[in-house]
């Protein structure tokens, strides 16, 4: 589906749709606009390795939580 196809669906349907329904669906809106610039950080395929070689020396000295202490972590929440 085309951008003018999805523009079209989407004005068939506004009209149906009560003032709160149209408030809320603005909000939805909203947020994954906002999320999506949050989403669009770019890094150089440089800065992406460095990272990667940093995660993974973490790992092998021993800086991490398991999936299981996590879950033990996340009932006393």
């Amino acid at each position: 589906m085309n951008a003018k196809i999805l523009d079209a669906e989407i004005n068939k349907f506004l009209p149906l749709l009560s003032l709160d329904q149209k408030k809320s669906l603005l909000d939805v809106m909203r947020s994954l606009i906002s999320r999506g610039k949050k989403e669009t950080r770019h890094i150089s395929i440089e800065q992406y390795n460095i990272e990667t070689e940093e995660a993974l020396g973490q790992v092998a000295a021993g800086n991490y939580i398991s999936h299981e202490e996590l879950e033990k972590e996340m009932e006393q929440w």
